[in-house]
């Protein structure tokens, strides 16, 4: 059995929108009237379906004798909606199921896209023989969207900036923030040389279209049972091994270790089948591993600044997986002993007075 973390089970459920509290909501029914040329008077108001870890807003609406549809507000001072409609472009257009954007209004941040429903893939995630073929399904998938050519420039690069900038944010949220724990500068050393190390590893990689957030929450089962992407808007060229450690070391869902590498050799083997230029199985599993290291660094970084910075405590939650995830795979590598032994030394005891933390086991 898989072991579900911090499902907010109310992502996709429905709810009246709040128009006293946000106009723009009032707005956005009205503009996404006038695209499909429908009189607001006669639509039912917007019903809520969730907010994520940005700022954006979806919703549902309701026209007259069609199918529903999803408005987006993503205020546009605070959301990147050109990179949004790009890469919506890309992916639709190379052939993957992304919502079909039907309108955007630049301006306000509104977006009309096709509804995918609500049927998320992670509650689905029950056991290993349930997620198997779902697993082999997004496999295809990213199969399909590394496939993808792009042109110079056409997607930003997962350079060694981006990823350095990413992994700053252990220290400055999860470790000094929300631990509360001061880092001399040796520790910061350390750090650093854990930093470059993994860096030097994921730019080593073949570099493929990213989705960057490849996991659970962000894949929906739809009612033709194909599995459709969402929050795609941070796509970059990057390494190939990133969505697949997203997908199989998912910040809500673990399953054991043995599992995960199968699935990930099976991934291998479709690149090999496919005529892709792969690693041998043990360089490619290393490869795996130290990408996923550099992910979980950073999320440790991200969920606490979610939590100290916007407000949002759920996903404290999910830090305990996170923590054992970036144990589990240091402990592997006898040039990560000395930041497994800081890190066991310094930091878990720490994490372990915390209201969030759990033992959580692989």
């Amino acid at each position: 059995m898989p072991a579900l973390r911090g499902f907010f089970t109310a992502i996709f459920l429905l709810g009246k929108a709040s128009l006293s509290s946000d106009n723009a909501v009032a707005a956005l029914h009205q503009w996404g009237a006038e695209q499909i040329q429908q009189d607001p008077a006669d639509l039912p108001e917007l019903q809520m379906v969730s907010g994520d870890a940005s700022f954006r807003r979806y919703y549902r609406l309701f026209p007259a004798a069609q199918a529903p549809l999803i408005a987006v507000h993503a205020p546009p001072d605070k959301e990147d909606n050109e990179s949004f409609v790009k890469v919506q472009k890309l992916l639709f257009d190379n052939g993957l199921r992304v919502p079909a954007l039907l309108g955007w209004e630049r301006e306000q941040g509104f977006l009309l896209q096709e509804d995918f429903g609500g049927q998320l893939l992670l509650p689905l995630l029950e056991s290993t023989e349930i997620a198997e073929p779902f697993y082999l399904q997004a496999m295809a998938s990213l199969q399909a969207m590394q496939a993808i050519k792009v042109s110079a420039g056409e997607l930003p690069a997962y350079d060694r900036a981006r990823l350095m900038q990413e992994m700053a944010l252990l220290p400055d949220w999860f470790i000094e923030q929300l631990l509360g724990y001061s880092l001399s500068e040796t520790e910061r050393k350390m750090l650093g040389e854990v930093f470059e190390l993994l860096c030097d590893s994921a730019l080593a990689q073949p570099q493929v279209v990213v989705h960057r957030d490849f996991h659970s929450r962000n894949i929906m089962v739809l009612e033709d049972k194909a599995l459709g992407l969402i929050d795609f808007q941070d796509a970059v060229l990057g390494p190939y091994t990133y969505d697949l450690v997203s997908l199989l070391r998912d910040c809500y869902v673990s399953w054991s270790p043995a599992q995960v590498q199968a699935w990930a050799l099976a991934y291998r083997a479709m690149l090999v089948d496919g005529g892709v230029p792969v690693a041998e199985p043990e360089a490619f599993l290393r490869q795996f591993d130290l990408m996923g290291l550099q992910r979980h660094i950073k999320v440790l970084g991200i969920f606490a600044r979610l939590f100290l910075r916007d407000g949002k405590d759920g996903y404290l939650n999910d830090l305990p997986l996170v923590i054992t995830y970036t144990l589990e795979v240091a402990r592997a590598y006898p040039e990560l002993a000395e930041f497994v032994a800081w890190f066991e030394e310094k930091l878990l005891p720490l994490a372990q007075q915390q209201s969030w933390y759990r033992v959580v086991s692989l």
